[in-house]
């Protein structure tokens, strides 16, 4: 098998009912469901809109924690429901004025101005590429394995690839919260949220489902026989601090792995990161998502340079389905894993390599979560590591038996985990010390479209 490829390329939820009385207060009737862990002074001021990060949920709320764009004025508070309304709203990534962009519906990235949907063809057109012409130029018979590509045809996939990001990038400035109107569907379809160097963003409520690259680069260097490496994550972080994801879906859907092709023996790998954390990025707290039919999911670290002293990253209470790997792949920072499950049936042709792998001197704690597998799975492949990283914690259950998956991993392989780490987690609010209610608890609080 070739080596896989490690380059970049509610707690419980409050259901209150609103009476009467509330309702005259200006609350309004029916049900209000809040996210405990989402945070406002009261209650009756606290709307999906405007709720914050709460004191101690993660990294995220360290220091001054994450308000989003809670303060936006009527001026800078958005709904949109076009690509260019969505870039209209999100403003120059220097701004740091807070705003809010609620979107409505499901936005397709790959669409013009006038909202017209734009392909692969299109973005080619003008830059001299061609499929054919590539493989025919870097095929590994006559090009060789031991370098990048380089040349006309490169040149040309470079700048058709540049076309596409200008469309599907959609850049977010600091003081930001981004979030999905319930009921409508809300998410982006083909696009990128790229959170860069800046600090205080939450995106909430969202589908993010088949991004996908129309250009990915053929490296022969990569792993045992060459890699396919694409562009374009759903979520992005880059250099940024205080940021929120919570109760977002994250899905290849339509577009699944199954249907791509292969070429130099390679699939031709059209999908990124759902959500990595990388170039220096801290201070991020990840909740009640839902992560399904990916290849490499999240990633916490571009390259072991990356920033010492940074990639703090909190994960809970996520559903991962479908996942074949990086869940996350964690490089250099102090990440706390709690309270997520684990599906790794296989889904949709997504087999597991791995669900944690903790290298370049890691420090993990991984605790309180529930793995099931199928009866081929093997306890050892549920963890992975370099020989450099470390991975403490327990209350691991797998198959709802309490399971040491270090002890696994380490009995199979020469490369040890490291068993203890250099920090204690101490902003845990909400924390299960117990993980055998997590599948029937995570199926309904997870994901897009569960909150109002």
């Amino acid at each position: 098998m070739a080596t896989p490829s490690h380059r970049r390329s509610l707690r419980k939820r409050r259901t209150i009912v609103v009476t009467a009385a509330a309702a005259a207060a200006g609350i309004g009737a029916g049900i209000l469901v809040l996210n405990a862990n989402a945070a406002s002074s009261t209650a009756t001021a606290a709307d999906l809109y405007h709720q914050t990060l709460a004191a101690k949920d993660g990294w995220a709320s360290s220091g001054t924690g994450t308000t989003g764009g809670a303060k936006a004025d009527a001026a800078h508070t958005f709904t949109v429901t076009t690509r260019a309304q969505l870039v209209k709203a999100l403003g120059s990534a220097s701004d740091t004025t807070p705003r809010i962009v609620k979107i409505k519906g499901t936005i397709d990235a790959n669409t013009d101005d006038l909202g017209k949907k734009v392909s692969c063809a299109d973005y080619a057109a003008g830059t001299g590429y061609s499929l054919a012409a590539y493989l025919k130029a870097f095929d590994p018979s006559t090009y060789g394995t031991s370098k990048l590509p380089s040349g006309a045809q490169e040149t040309a996939r470079a700048a058709a690839q540049a076309k596409q990001g200008k469309n599907v990038i959609f850049r977010v400035p600091a003081n930001t919260t981004v979030v999905g109107v319930p009921g409508t569907n809300a998410g982006i379809t083909g696009g990128m949220l790229q959170v860069q160097s800046v600090d205080n963003v939450i995106v909430r409520n969202l589908t993010f489902a088949a991004t996908r690259d129309c250009f990915p680069q053929w490296d022969p260097t990569d792993g045992d026989s060459g890699n396919w490496n694409s562009q374009y994550d759903a979520v992005t972080l880059r250099g940024a601090t205080h940021v929120w994801a919570d109760h977002n879906t994250f899905t290849d859907a339509p577009g699944l792995d199954t249907s791509d092709p292969t070429y130099y023996g390679r699939q031709y790998q059209i999908h990124d990161g759902d959500l990595d954390i990388t170039k220096g990025s801290d201070l991020v707290t990840v909740e009640r998502n839902q992560f399904t039919n990916h290849d490499k999911t999240m990633l916490i670290g571009s390259s072991d340079t990356d920033s010492v002293g940074k990639l703090r990253v909190s994960i809970h209470h996520n559903v991962w389905k479908g996942i074949v790997q990086r869940a996350p792949l964690a490089r250099i920072g102090q990440i706390h894993i709690y309270n997520n499950f684990y599906d790794t049936t296989n889904l949709n042709g997504y087999v597991l390599q791995y669900s944690v792998n903790s290298r370049a001197k890691a420090q993990v704690v991984a605790e309180d979560n529930y793995w099931k597998i199928p009866a081929s799975q093997k306890v050892a492949k549920l963890f992975s590591g370099d020989g450099t990283g470390s991975i403490a914690g327990g209350g691991n259950l797998v198959n709802g038996t309490a399971t040491d998956l270090v002890a696994a991993y380490n009995a199979a392989n020469s490369k040890k985990l490291k068993t203890t780490v250099n920090w204690t987690p101490t902003l845990t609010a909400g924390l299960e010390t117990s993980a055998k209610n997590l599948p029937t608890e995570l199926a309904t609080t997870t994901g897009a479209s569960v909150l109002n």
